[in-house]
């Protein structure tokens, strides 16, 4: 899958899929694409990610406490 890297405009891939949808990590390894060659692999915080379109990485895929507000309270 490629995305967008915000800071540097850079075009990505990433090379695993379930390490971006895991809440837990907070990077990813993904390759840039710029130039002819291939690039060496890097770890990429997913704060800096975003899809090609421009829009943000959901919630679910970055905080693994997005939905603590909606756990029943004690008392």
């Amino acid at each position: 899958m490629f995305m967008k890297e915000k800071p540097s405009d850079h075009l990505v891939e990433i090379l695993s899929l379930q390490d971006l949808f895991d809440p837990f990590r907070q990077d990813v390894a993904g390759r840039y694409h710029f130039g002819e060659e291939a690039q060496e692999p890097e770890t990429i915080p997913k704060t800096h990610l975003v899809f090609l379109s421009g829009e943000s990485l959901p919630q679910c895929w970055l905080d693994p406490h997005y939905r603590d507000h909606e756990l029943p309270t004690k008392g």
